[in-house]
């Protein structure tokens, strides 16, 4: 099984498929969110996300109201406001892939900005994990006919069996395990569920990894992990909400070398002397059998 993204397919043999998760830690700056992008993809990243939504339907009038003090001023809803880029921002952001060659699309969390997005003609549709049980909105990202990367934090097996069930086609989907504690502790991630949900759904399954350190997401590729997405930002001491859960850019480029390691170290599985061991086999082996 495989899904395309872009130009590049996820699952059948296909490197691992490494997503930037850039999400709100440009802090409602271009400026940085370029500088992000621009990092991903020199650490080889295939692809950045961002998150999208229309903030007074997401939110209700008395959570936007709530005193919450930020950069941005008062309350929370200051704050959600502040935090989230419009049309200007991703017409540049669109230009800046384009010409750093690297695939971006966004988590839509409610119906209109499924619709914002689709005016860029992003590659594929990001499920947050908040968002797994709202079924109208999987519907409508379906409606594009393009693959859906749904994220299982927080989420019972049968939860994503019901979204699945909100999709025509559920094979052009990709399930990322997923813890969401922000940052998660290393003995909360159960990577055993990778396998678990493979054989659950016999789809493709990837992680959305919230941890500080890098181990434990290389263990999930090694687990057969097509996917892996983990939230960037250019230094975890920035100002923000997600940052402590992030990774800055020369721990994205040695993610991203280790995967490729890890992936041409697993081999094919047949068992049989090796051309670089031919040497040491005439020199050592004391014993020759037929």
């Amino acid at each position: 099984m495989k899904v395309q993204i872009g130009d590049r397919w996820v699952g059948d043999g296909a490197p691992c498929y490494v997503v930037a998760e850039i999400g709100i830690n440009h802090n409602g700056s271009l400026e940085i969110a370029s500088k992000l992008i621009h990092e991903a993809a020199a650490a080889g990243c295939q692809a950045v996300k961002f998150q999208k939504r229309t903030v007074d339907l997401v939110y209700t009038a008395e959570e936007l109201a709530r005193p919450r003090e930020s950069v941005f001023g008062k309350t929370n809803g200051d704050l959600k406001r502040g935090l989230e880029f419009g049309k200007r921002e991703y017409d540049a952001i669109d230009v800046i892939c384009r010409e750093c060659g690297i695939v971006w699309f966004a988590s839509a969390w409610d119906i209109p900005s499924v619709e914002f997005l689709e005016q860029y003609d992003v590659p594929c549709h990001k499920v947050a994990s908040a968002c797994l049980t709202d079924l109208p909105l999987i519907e409508r990202m379906d409606l594009t006919h393009k693959p859906l990367i749904l994220s299982t934090g927080m989420s019972t097996l049968g939860e994503i069996t019901l979204a699945l069930s909100a999709m025509r086609k559920s094979w052009n989907s990709i399930l990322l395990h997923c813890c969401s504690g922000y940052p998660s502790k290393d003995s909360d991630l159960n990577l055993r569920c990778i396998p678990s949900l493979y054989r659950e759904y016999q789809g493709l399954i990837g992680y959305s990894g919230h941890e500080i350190g890098l181990a434990t997401t290389l263990a999930a590729v090694a687990m057969g992990a097509c996917m892996v997405e983990r939230h960037f930002t250019l230094d975890r001491s920035m100002w923000g909400s997600d940052q402590s859960a992030s990774i800055e850019p020369h721990a994205m480029a040695r993610l991203v070398r280790d995967i490729r390691a890890i992936e041409s170290a697993m081999g094919d599985g047949v068992k049989r002397v090796l051309p670089c061991e031919e040497a040491a086999r005439a020199k050592l082996r004391r014993v020759q059998h037929v």
